[in-house]
């Protein structure tokens, strides 16, 4: 026992100087744990928002993007001329911008079109986030 005494006693020396510093500081630790606080509830909000996530999982698909829309010829040479709907048209023309390497190098937001692109988009070269703009006067 009285060796047990004994490493007792030499932990409470240590942590003097620690108390010490620890006494000088003690706005720093009460600031330092408030925004600890919001922190947990803000992991909490995000568990709570993780079962809303499962909920949009289960629900079904809009119908407009899945209704078959008919190709103009223009997008018919590039895409094909089955109706699709038109998250399939974006699919196949990634694959053709891919395939024929059309993808600006630098800038891989821009796609740089070729013959059968510039009759679809009817200019050289356009953004990603223009493509599905001027596809959708394609189709109908």
């Amino acid at each position: 026992m009285a060796t047990a005494k004994q490493p007792a006693a030499k932990k409470p020396a240590a942590k003097k100087p620690a108390a010490k510093a620890a006494a000088s500081k003690p706005a720093v630790k009460s600031s330092a744990a408030k925004p600890a606080a919001p922190k947990a509830s803000a992991s909490k909000a995000t568990a709570a928002k993780k079962p809303a996530s499962k909920d949009a999982a289960k629900r079904s698909p809009n119908a407009a993007f899945m209704k078959p829309m008919t190709p103009s010829a223009a997008l018919a040479a590039v895409i094909g001329s089955k109706p699709m709907p038109r998250t399939e048209v974006t699919k196949k023309l990634w694959e053709y911008i891919k395939a024929k390497k059309l993808q600006d190098a630098t800038n891989k937001r821009q796609i740089n079109a070729d013959a059968a692109l510039k009759e679809v988009f009817g200019q050289s070269s356009v953004s990603m986030f223009e493509m599905t703009k001027l596809v959708g006067k394609h189709l109908s």
